[in-house]
């Protein structure tokens, strides 16, 4: 994956069109024999290594990328989820169309979905995740949604984030990392 991050992020990724923070990216793959699991379909971790590639791909095509690196930030994914509805094969092209969704007291919401062209020539979803991450600073710190807003301007008023989307993000919520959190098993 580590190759597949760089050939998009130095290569691929410039030479497409730039984006608007909010518009969706879309990211063409192939599916490679490393990908496949016993059942000679993606594996089911390799879609978030995946998605990772392409979360990358859209911050260097909307010039998220270089505000991050000005300012020393960069992003983690503090909770992810994934829907399956079809199984990708060795070989087959996919794309992932990527948008962040807004923004809550705390994270940025993404919503990533790999699709392929139906025999009709329609565009099929075959899985959806969904990636609640936060800004880091490489000092130390946590960037603060007001700030993250204003470097990378106002989600647009129909991209209101879904109330169970943030309920969401809440609910899946471990403790903070200097907080308990001890293993109990109930």
């Amino acid at each position: 994956m580590f190759f597949r991050t760089l050939l998009h992020v130095l290569f691929l990724s410039r030479r497409k069109p730039d984006l608007d923070h909010y518009e969706v990216a879309r990211t063409n793959f192939i599916t490679l024999p490393t990908d496949l699991d016993i059942n000679r379909h993606m594996n089911n971790g390799v879609y978030f290594s995946i998605m990772d590639v392409a979360r990358f791909d859209m911050l260097v095509r909307s010039g998220v990328f270089g505000i991050m690196r000005a300012k020393n930030w960069y992003p983690v994914v503090v909770s992810e989820t994934i829907t399956f509805r079809k199984s990708l094969s060795l070989w087959q092209r996919f794309t992932i169309e990527s948008r962040i969704l807004g923004f809550d007291d705390k994270a940025v919401y993404c919503e990533q979905r790999f699709v392929r062209h139906g025999h009709d020539g329609k565009p099929e979803i075959y899985a959806q995740g969904f990636i609640r991450a936060r800004f880091l600073r490489k000092e130390g710190g946590t960037v603060p949604v007001p700030e993250l807003v204003e470097a990378f301007g106002t989600p647009p008023m129909s991209d209101e984030l879904p109330e169970w989307i943030e309920r969401w993000g809440t609910d899946v919520a471990l403790p903070a990392t200097r907080a308990e959190a001890p293993s109990v098993w109930h």
